[in-house]
């Protein structure tokens, strides 16, 4: 049985003997062990960043730069075996699980650019002969603590330019689904990062608190449910931290009389269950306008039909499974609360049986009409293939309901008219927003977080958000005195 360990100082090795056991949710079978790993290798772990901080710090923002240049034509070498990682622990298509990591891949490139974004600010003559300039210098060890839907994506949002800025950084992947995250490390190293700068640590809980604890971690960059990353932003602040913790989401789509109907349909097929609905900007609510509705969710159901869904070993699936028999079972409860809420069932996914994969965590494509706000089918994250469709009359209606939703991480709007468009992207309270354009996850050079519920912390991740985040400001003032003493003065400097 394959043992996953931690990448500690450049090496697969860990001090623990206690291990959890990882499955491959197609079939519900054990595929390998991860490490629960203890204090010794937390400890470990620590002193290897904090040596390793020291040295790379120093190392020129060009020099850094050269070696993620180098890491960023590796990773594109193993486009496909890391793909294949992701697949066989996390379970989500082949093309899904590539096309993950190369938006990941994406977040290399951008922090390729930095030493041009690390530059300060300069004035001259403040004063008298006096000069002042700001300096961006790194935090020193920052941490990253990543939800199982993405184990290349997601990780790659944070390590890559906290690394560029010159700091060191400790991964603590999922434990579903840890194999990945020890790769991009090996893969790091053979681009020639120093040993130490990027270590990988496997663990529960109880890892996560000794990172939130540690005096040692500068930063904490988290994504996963909102009830986790409230508490991660509450530990880790009060242990006098940085943190940027992303949350959960109820991400709506709305569609009105005027949008193009089959690329509105297009849009939320892929965006409410590609990936087997396991993202944080999938949609899991339409909000149907007007008279649009009926063939809406017509359209919507008929589609999802011919929706394959399959093991990611068939090239031709569209869906997987979700992650675990867990959460499943959590899936198939909400749509049982669905039923008894009122909501009409128009694709029951709690039919899905696949010959051969009787074991595996397939749930179908679900679709309820006829949903409203007070339904916990509506205010909860469900995280899996499940859409409602929530019917209003106008357009005020549904920027009502964007607005007065607790999340707000992404929402779209399917529209012909650009007035519309304009009042929505003005006047929506969400994060990232799309106008006939269903995931609207903004590109590397731009940076990914939400409002509300759905982001705690000051910064969004990659971007010009993470290299603030990773980075702290400092503003020197000089000047050089002639020999000529003046003596102290005792009031506040002016011109």
């Amino acid at each position: 049985m394959k043992k996953i360990e931690n990448y500690i100082n450049g090496e697969i090795k860990s001090f623990s003997k206690n291990y959890l056991s990882v499955e491959d949710p197609s079939k519900g079978e054990k595929i390998a062990d991860v490490v629960l790993s203890d204090e010794k290798d937390f400890y470990s772990i620590i002193e290897s960043s904090k040596n390793a901080f020291e040295s790379w710090s120093k190392f020129t923002p060009l020099k850094r730069s050269r070696i993620i240049s180098n890491y960023k034509n590796i990773i594109e070498k193993n486009i496909e075996n890391l793909s294949k990682l992701v697949s066989e622990e996390h379970g989500k298509t082949l093309e899904d699980a590539k096309g993950s990591v190369i938006r990941g891949l994406e977040v290399v490139e951008f922090a390729m650019g930095i030493p041009h974004l690390l530059k300060g600010e300069f004035s001259q003559n403040v004063g008298t002969n006096i000069d002042s300039w700001s300096i961006r210098q790194p935090l020193g060890i920052t941490a990253g603590i990543t939800p199982f839907n993405f184990p290349a994506m997601v990780p790659m949002w944070m390590y890559p330019i906290s690394i560029a800025c010159g700091n060191s950084f400790i991964l603590k992947p999922s434990e579903k689904d840890p194999s990945c995250a020890l790769k991009l490390a090996e893969l790091f190293s053979e681009a020639g990062l120093p040993d130490g700068v990027f270590n990988v640590i496997n663990g529960d809980k109880e890892i996560v608190n000794m990172l939130l604890d540690s005096k040692d971690v500068t930063s904490i960059s988290f994504v996963g449910s909102t009830p986790v990353a409230k508490y991660i932003y509450k530990k880790a602040a009060d242990n006098g931290k940085r943190v940027q913790a992303l949350g959960g989401a109820k991400n709506h789509l709305v569609v009105m009389p005027d949008a193009n109907l089959e690329q509105a349909v297009d849009g939320i097929m892929g965006a409410a269950y590609g990936s087997a609905g396991e993202r944080c900007m999938a949609v899991s609510v339409a909000v149907a306008v007007g008279d649009i509705a009926d063939k809406l969710v017509e359209n919507v159901s008929n589609k999802a039909q011919t929706l394959k869904v399959a093991p990611w070993t068939d090239p031709s699936a569209d869906m997987g499974p979700v992650i675990s028999k867990e959460h499943k079972e959590k899936i198939e409860n909400y749509i049982s609360i669905g039923e008894k809420e009122g909501a009409s069932l128009v694709l029951d996914g709690r039919k899905c049986n696949i010959q051969g994969y009787e074991n595996g965590s397939f749930v179908g494509p679900t679709l309820f009409d006829n949903v409203t706000k007070n339904m916990k089918i509506y205010k909860d994250e469900i995280f899996g293939p499940v859409l409602s469709v929530v019917r209003v009359k106008n357009y005020q209606e549904a920027i009502s309901l964007v607005n007065d939703h607790e999340f707000g991480n992404g929402s779209s709007i399917y529209t012909s008219d650009g007035e519309i468009s304009r009042h929505f992207t003005t006047n929506c309270k969400i994060g990232m927003v799309g106008v006939n354009v269903p995931i609207p996850v903004p590109m590397a050079f731009h940076s990914f977080g939400g409002w509300k519920q759905s982001l705690f912390g000051d910064h969004a991740m990659h971007g010009i958000e993470g290299v603030r985040f990773y980075t702290k400001l400092k503003t020197v003032t000089s000047r050089w005195p002639n020999s000529i003493k003046s003596g102290p003065e005792f009031v506040m400097p002016t011109n």
